[in-house]
């Protein structure tokens, strides 16, 4: 639970080759196209145009390169020196198993059986050697719970997903269907969003 007070402005990392091509990368660490440093540099403006020269803020990322890069793009373009934050490995994408590499448009013939149990139950099918929705779920949830300021967090689309799930106390079904644009800031209090 996102304590009373905290506000968090979510940024999903810019877009990625395999993104362009709806490959799965999960934890798979694939770098940003030009098209993906855009995105960020313009998150990072938008950011710098709401939050100015705040010096409360906590800024924090995923490990991961193509998260780590949009950071420092965000951070740059809001004037502030982009290799000023933290990291934290349970901000990480969703672990897709042995979906990591596959394209979502080819599963249905590639792999029907999962492909049919995942639509059945998208929050919590789990690939083999991967995660579920409701394991990313559990383990952003100890993270949530751990944000005692306000903070810009770049992290992942199933990250965002299950972020919006706990502060806006959405249902399991409804959390894997979530909208993750990588071109817009997500604005979160409990029980409040919005896209700037």
């Amino acid at each position: 639970m996102l304590k009373p007070g905290v506000t968090l402005y979510f940024v999903r990392h810019g877009e990625t080759d395999w993104n362009a091509v709806r490959r799965y990368q999960g934890q798979t660490d694939i770098p940003l196209n030009d098209h993906g440093r855009g995105q960020a540099a313009r998150n990072g403006r938008v950011l710098g145009e709401v939050l100015g020269r705040r010096e409360d803020l906590h800024f924090v990322a995923s490990p991961l390169s193509r998260t780590s890069e949009t950071m420092r793009i965000v951070r740059r373009e809001m004037g502030r020196d982009p290799a000023a934050f933290a990291v934290d490995d349970r901000l990480k994408e969703i672990n897709f198993g042995h979906w990591e590499g596959r394209i979502w448009d080819v599963l249905p013939d590639e792999d029907p059986e999962n492909f049919k149990a995942r639509r059945a139950d998208p929050f919590h099918w789990r690939p083999r050697g991967g995660e579920s929705y409701g394991d990313l779920s559990e383990r952003v949830g100890s993270w949530i719970a751990s944000l005692s300021r306000d903070t810009v967090c770049v992290s992942h689309g199933g990250v965002s997903r299950v972020v919006r799930g706990h502060i806006l106390g959405l249902g399991e079904r409804d959390i894997p269907l979530l909208e993750v644009p990588q071109d817009k800031v997500l604005l979160l209090r409990t029980g409040h969003q919005e896209w700037i």
